[in-house]
């Protein structure tokens, strides 16, 4: 069985909760490939029990060195650490056909806390005819009803508990920490005078509509997986080992069952002999949607064909693997401002503004470091027939790129339109035999008619609300798209 974990040897404790390698014959009672949320987690509850001796492996770093820590827990510093290689695989997809060609960047995080220590840090459940629909396709157990305890369980927010928001929790969840942002509650205005509804809480009882957005941010400090579930006193646990900077070769089978993981350092200089760790229970992925199944088919699990073909021994044939890949594609809109009062201060043209924000943050999280600042937004349907809501908002007092970059050109402000539930599949393949070697990725983007009317109708839909009279007093020009941008084409 395939999982993921921490680690401590069985005969002997170790040397300490960190390691930087490990002995081969190394063998624990799980071995979880992947520190992200999910490995994050699963190092928690696994070694709860003082039992299972548990290695939690990640290929990036620590989040807790001095400099690791200031970029990585500080809000305003994603812009920074997004596509930073340190921190980021920057994984890019194959030139996209419906895209004019384009190679669209992935950024999926290499550090402990993987993604969720580099994203835009807001919290957001499913709508919940979504987990509706997976319990009537017949997975009995995960309907709304029964995840929502879950939800609450995992998280304290910072408004209390209620019937939706939990107060106990390790992952802590606030909202509406820029209150002086004017361009917030302009936004929100504009999409009820547009027709849409705000809502108390776009992860309560109703989600669609519009409102504030609720962010992992605690006390000024990103709350990544990392933060909440390897808690100083969850490291302290002797039966726990966390192995940064390892690199996953492949996994070790006898027969058709996983009994451990080949590694070697991150940085290999090369021609060191790789290590091989053993699992007496259970091997646990958690690499995500691009690097478990590249995993797996380094290690013989996929496409007999496709292995054969980039010269994979096979160890099981599953043509499944790597297929079925779904993203959510989205539209950044943005229009100039005409008050000096986005984020466009939060750029090198103004050194000293940067510096203050730095200063603030560290010596009080308080000011402007500790937000995303991407901290309105809301739930809407793209047309009037749809079941429920499947376009998303997120407004940001300034202008980003694809890339999460800020933009340096003025001031300005951004809408973003994503499509949730696209029905265009691609799939993950190997490039080669060599795990260093980044997989094929296609997403294959608007590949249907139902997603291209989607996105369009998205697109017009964003562009009425920044037309309304809430925004007239900030509104300038349209940058991109531009107003000549009119036709389907």
């Amino acid at each position: 069985m395939l999982r993921h974990c921490f680690h401590r040897p069985r005969l002997s404790p170790p040397p300490s909760r960190w390691a930087s390698s490990l002995h081969s014959a190394s063998e624990f009672d799980f071995i979880i490939v992947g520190g992200g949320s999910a490995g994050c987690v699963l190092a928690n509850r696994l070694s709860a029990d003082s039992r299972n001796s548990v290695l939690l492996v990640e290929t990036g770093p620590k989040d807790r060195g001095l400099l690791d820590s200031i970029r990585l827990t500080m809000p305003a510093m994603l812009t920074a650490n997004f596509m930073d290689d340190r921190y980021n695989w920057n994984f890019v997809t194959e030139p996209q056909r419906n895209l004019n060609g384009r190679r669209l960047t992935w950024p999926r995080g290499r550090v402990l806390g993987g993604s969720s220590s580099i994203n835009a840090m807001i919290y957001s459940r499913g709508h919940a005819l979504d987990y509706e629909d997976w319990e009537a396709s017949g997975a009995a157990g995960w309907g709304y009803a029964d995840c929502l305890p879950y939800f609450k369980r995992a998280q304290t927010h910072a408004l209390g508990a209620d019937e939706y928001r939990g107060g106990d929790g390790p992952l802590h969840v606030t909202r509406r920490l820029q209150r002086d942002q004017p361009l917030y509650q302009a936004f929100l205005d504009a999409a009820v005078q547009a027709g849409y509804p705000f809502t108390e809480d776009v992860n309560g009882h109703q989600q669609e509509g519009v409102g504030w957005l609720d962010l992992t941010i605690h006390k000024g400090e990103r709350c990544s997986a990392s933060a909440a579930y390897l808690a100083e006193s969850v490291l302290s646990r002797r039966n726990l080992t966390v192995l940064t900077d390892t690199f996953v070769n492949k996994l070790l089978f006898e027969g058709k069952r996983a009994v451990g993981v080949e590694v070697e350092p991150f940085k290999s200089s090369g021609g060191q002999v790789p290590t091989r760790l053993r699992a007496a229970k259970e091997v646990i992925l958690s690499g995500g949607a691009i690097n478990s199944p590249q995993l797996l088919m380094l290690s013989g699990v996929g496409d007999a064909q496709h292995l054969k073909e980039v010269g994979v021994p096979l160890v099981h044939h599953l043509p499944a693997v790597g297929r079925n890949l779904e993203d959510h594609l989205g539209v950044y809109l943005h229009v100039t401002c005409k008050k000096p009062i986005t984020l466009y201060h939060a750029t090198p043209h103004f050194p000293h503004k940067m510096a203050w924000m730095g200063i603030q943050w560290l010596t009080s999280k308080t000011g402007a470091g500790t937000s995303s600042h991407i901290e309105a937004g809301g739930f809407i349907r793209s047309a009037p027939g749809k079941r429920h809501p499947d376009l998303k908002w997120q407004f940001l007092p300034g202008a980003s790129d694809e890339d999460r970059q800020l933009l340096r050109d003025g001031h300005a402000m951004m809408l973003h339109c994503t499509t949730l539930r696209a029905t265009s599949r691609g799939f993950i393949k190997l490039r080669s035999a060599n795990p260093r070697e980044s997989p094929i990725i296609e997403p294959n983007y608007l590949d249907t008619e139902n997603d291209r009317v989607d996105l369009r109708n998205g697109v017009r839909l964003t562009r009425e609300v920044l037309q309304q009279q809430a925004f007239d007093e900030f509104r300038g020009d349209a940058v991109s798209p531009s107003d000549l941008v009119q036709s389907d084409a």
